[in-house]
């Protein structure tokens, strides 16, 4: 009975070194994997990385016919502009702790990279481009948005991609609600109430809770390249976007969110 004690912490011990050995974010080749190896994992929703040691570039000839394709970008944090705790303050962005698990990565995005002088364009054209995620502030409220890439429009200077590289543009967010989702009061844009059960719409302050509508927003994304292989045509590095949160189908004000992570992908010549 008394060597339990020294059991207990002896396998403690063992424990705690296998976990530190084995832990840690680490890249996953993917490719080498089976389904039963990555299902209920959460390995999918993770993106391809490229090593430290990925400092090439990726020459580019003007009017050539090229596509960024398999890009893949998965959030690590998000942060959410409150209202200030009073006027005097200005509104900042509050981490929040994502509380979707396994389905936020954006993956397979393509689209078409225009090469001009010493511009490049890139205009997003499909893929698993939009995730609905939701993150728990510190005070406790949920806060639902849509991450999306779609109609992603962005710019970046230079004739070649190299770690140096970075794009900049915009993108469409789609509502988060469609057009058959009720509330909890029944209300929705297709089906459902138009009003809540018992009470009759009046004013613009009824009116804003009850007539429901498609809304899309519109976000601003960065794409900051730090690593290439010139040799495989890869690239990876981080990105930030900047978008507004659900509106509850046009019935409440959205909120600023901001998405930070890791973007990878790999161009093509077509």
């Amino acid at each position: 009975m008394r060597f339990r004690p020294l059991l207990a912490l002896a396998l403690a011990l063992c424990l705690t070194l296998v976990t530190a050995c084995s832990g840690g974010a680490k890249a996953v080749d993917r490719a080498s994997l089976t389904y039963d190896d990555i299902h209920n994992t959460g390995l999918a929703n993770d993106c391809p990385t490229l090593p430290e040691s990925a400092r090439g570039s990726i020459a580019l000839t003007a009017g050539g016919k090229y596509q960024l394709r398999e890009i893949c970008m998965h959030p690590a944090e998000v942060y959410v502009k409150g209202e200030p705790a009073n006027k005097r303050q200005e509104a900042q962005f509050v981490p929040g702790k994502i509380l979707t698990r396994f389905t936020t990565s954006l993956d397979q995005v393509y689209g078409d990279l225009d090469v001009k002088g010493d511009a490049l364009g890139f205009k997003e054209a499909g893929g698993l481009d939009f995730q609905l995620i939701t993150v728990l502030l510190p005070g406790g409220e949920e806060v639902p948005f849509v991450f999306s890439s779609k109609e992603l429009d962005a710019t970046a200077d230079g004739a070649a991609i190299t770690t140096s590289t970075d794009f900049s543009g915009s993108y469409r967010v789609p509502s988060y609600r469609t057009s058959n989702f009720l509330d909890p009061k029944a209300r929705g844009l297709t089906t459902g109430y138009s009003s809540a059960v018992g009470l009759v719409p009046a004013g613009d302050d009824y009116t804003s809770e009850t007539v429901k509508k498609y809304v899309d927003g519109t976000g601003n994304m960065s794409l900051s390249i730090t690593k290439v292989d010139g040799n495989t045509g890869e690239f990876a590095g981080v990105f930030t976007a900047i978008q507004p949160s659900d509106t509850d189908m046009g019935t409440k004000q959205p909120l600023d969110v901001k998405i930070t992570g890791e973007v990878y992908g790999r161009l093509e010549q077509v």
